[in-house]
């Protein structure tokens, strides 16, 4: 008889990550699928997909199956779902699996079905939905069974879920559609426009890990750019600065510190006197731009400090999800 695993899944646009009970993040993988246009099938998932964006045969496209943190392609993401969770979890298992998937906060119910389905059929035994800034701020380690407010962000690739948390719930929230994939686009915009250099979107987020800001370092960092040149459409090398990138990155930066402030305007006056003694915590791949926490500290006066593994906090809180939930609902 084989044990059955709970298991939580973070099925995010840009990556998927599978957290297992006593066993923590076993997998994170780029939520890419790669496949034959002429034959319909897969010839790829997960990293080995993505070295192949931008670079395959015109019979084969790299495909992102999620947008925004939603299912644009149902089959593909079911076949993707099956994927990383057989890999996650080998093939001894006989019992089928619990599984918490974690969705955005402001997903409709069609796409929640969406998710249930696929998960159902990617063999799950029983499915439940986490809203992602629930699971972030479990996954934070910020204890959410208390009356006390906590106000979560979390920034991932394409959505940012801003969400004030109290006694195991949501008490106001607000999901954009600005995160990590926008801060690439807008570097790719950049260096279009102010250097007249064409580069992809994963050299767009190479920069954006290396030297991106969106406050002013203290110390200057430059990184050598390869793209084609817009006029003469050859090969050439570009320095650019980190001071560049907080220009590139002011539009969507300021989106976010925008929605967080709209969100604080919504928050009944108790749970704001909470958030501006606790600060805000920031979760998420996109948590990790440099300069973020001085940004969100000046703009709005508040505390801000980064969860301690921003990348797992969702995969984390949503595999913790169950246990959290029926520990409050016992007391």
């Amino acid at each position: 008889m084989g044990v059955s695993t709970d298991i939580g899944i973070d099925l995010g646009t840009a990556s998927i990550l599978v957290y297992i009970k006593n066993k923590g993040v076993v997998l994170r993988e780029p939520s890419v699928v790669a496949y034959d246009r002429n034959t319909n099938e897969i010839r790829a998932i997960g990293e080995e997909a993505r070295m192949m964006i931008g670079r395959t045969p015109g019979n084969i496209v790299a495909i992102r199956p999620l947008r925004q943190g939603v299912i644009a392609d149902y089959t593909i993401t079911e076949k993707m779902i099956r994927y990383f969770i057989q890999k996650a979890v080998g093939r001894r298992v006989f019992r089928k699996p619990r599984i918490s998937v974690c969705v955005p906060s402001q997903i409709t119910e069609v796409e929640r079905k969406a998710v249930e389905d696929a998960t159902f059929n990617a063999g799950a035994r029983e499915v439940y939905l986490v809203e992602e800034p629930l699971a972030a701020a479990i996954g934070a380690g910020v204890d959410i069974s208390k009356p006390a407010g906590n106000m979560v962000v979390d920034i991932g690739g394409g959505t940012t879920d801003i969400a004030v948390i109290s006694l195991g719930g949501t008490v106001v929230s607000e999901s954009i559609k600005v995160a990590g994939d926008d801060f690439n686009d807008a570097i790719v915009r950049y260096m279009r426009k102010h250097h007249n250099l064409l580069i992809g979107e994963r050299t767009g987020e190479e920069i954006k890990i290396k030297i991106g800001t969106c406050y002013p370092r203290t110390d200057e960092l430059a990184l050598d750019v390869r793209g084609r040149d817009l006029v003469s459409g050859l090969p050439k090398t570009v320095t650019i600065t980190s001071s560049e990138t907080e220009e590139a990155l002011r539009e969507p930066t300021d989106q976010i510190v925008e929605a967080v402030h709209i969100v604080l305007e919504k928050t009944p006056p108790e749970l704001a006197a909470d958030i501006s003694d606790r600060g805000i915590v920031l979760t998420g791949g996109g948590a990790l731009l440099h300069g973020l926490e001085h940004l969100l500290e000046e703009r709005l006066g508040i505390t801000t400090m980064t969860a301690e593994d921003p990348m797992n906090c969702v995969a984390i809180g949503t595999g913790r999800y169950l246990d959290i939930m029926n520990s409050i609902n016992e007391d």
